[in-house]
Formats: C-alpha cells, structure tokens, sequence
C-alpha cells in the first residue's frame, strides 16, 4: 500500500513541477510579446510604416469610419456639409471653406451640373447630405419639376450669407488661421543653424 502512495505522490509532484514549468515558459513568452508589441496608439500602414494615432477616440477603421459618417447627427452633418470658398472670397476673408447654409450664393464646379451661373441655396438636406440650389431643377416623368440634390463640396460659395453669427465665424477663422501663419514653419533659424 506505502509503495503505491509514495508512487502517486511522486507522479503528482513531477505533473506538478510540469505545470509550474509550463506556467513559467507561458509567463515569459507573454512577456515577450509584450515588449515586442507597440502601444495601442500604433498602427501600421500599408506601406510599413508604423504611424501614430492622434486621438484614440477616432478609430482607424473604415467601417467604422463609414458608420459614424452615415449615423452622424445633425450637429456633425452641418460641419461635414462645408464648402469651399472661392478665391475671391478666400482672400477676402482669409478662410478656406464654411458649413454652407441656405440663401448662400453658390457655383457648382463638378458634375452634370457644373457651369458658370451662380444660384441661391434653397434648402440644406442635411438627412441626404445634399443642397437645392435656385435654378438646377429637373423633371419628372409625370411633368412636375424637382430639385436636384448637389453635395456642398462639388460647389464653391461665390456670396456667402452674411449674418452676426456668420461674421464671427469668419473672424474667428480667420484669426486662428493669421497666428498659424505668424508661427511660421515647425523650425525656426537658431533650430536651422545648430
């Protein structure tokens, strides 16, 4: 009976010290890649090189991208609704693009409908991401003319709407916009020189 006991204790401390060894090797290879894997804030792109993620709240996936875009709320959609000045007005007012709103003068420079005259803005469809604009109209089948739907960034603002809310806008833009030129490039001359 002594001979089998002392046979099971000694086949159950070698399982044992196996297990512990097991466990050791696991500890250290976990270990391992732990070093060896970069922070979070890391990703690699398709060309190999390791870039850093800005903010770790904005994900880098483009289905995700695609979801937050497609679901965003109104507040979002305005923003992502912007249009490019054109290059009178951004000289004028030292900013490159606004969140387009109704009765702003526009032209449209991509598409079927691109061309030289100018229309009001009649209605921002933020839900469709599209503007109507005065005179592009097309006609349905039964004869009843619609307005077709352009996205804000095919057009450029040729006379945006000017109201208190809208100067403040272009001021503030414009401000921020004067001090990142006053800052200059990255690098100043004593950086140069040394």
């Amino acid at each position: 009976g002594d001979s089998r006991g002392s046979a099971t204790t000694s086949l159950l401390s070698n399982f044992i010290r196996v297990c512990q060894d097991e466990a050791e090797q696991t500890r250290v290879i976990v270990e391992e890649t732990a070093e060896e894997a970069p922070p979070r804030a890391f990703y690699q792109t398709s060309s190999g090189f390791v870039k850093m993620k800005l903010n770790k709240l904005v994900s880098s996936s483009r289905r995700q991208q695609r979801k937050r875009h497609f679901q965003a709320p109104s507040h979002v959609r305005r923003i992502i609704m912007s249009s490019p000045l054109s290059k009178e007005m951004r000289t004028k007012y030292n900013v490159r693009s606004l969140p387009i709103r109704k009765d702003d003068e526009v032209q449209v420079v991509r598409g079927h409908y691109k061309g030289q005259q100018v229309g009001k803005v009649v209605q921002c469809y933020r839900k469709k991401f599209v503007v109507y604009i005065e005179r592009i109209q097309r006609e349905k089948a039964n004869g009843a003319t619609v307005y077709v739907g352009i996205h804000p960034s095919k057009v450029v603002i040729v006379k945006p709407k000017l109201d208190k809310d809208r100067k403040l806008i272009l001021e503030r833009r414009a401000k921020s916009r004067q001090s990142g030129a006053d800052k200059g490039s990255k690098y100043d001359e004593s950086q140069m020189e040394s």
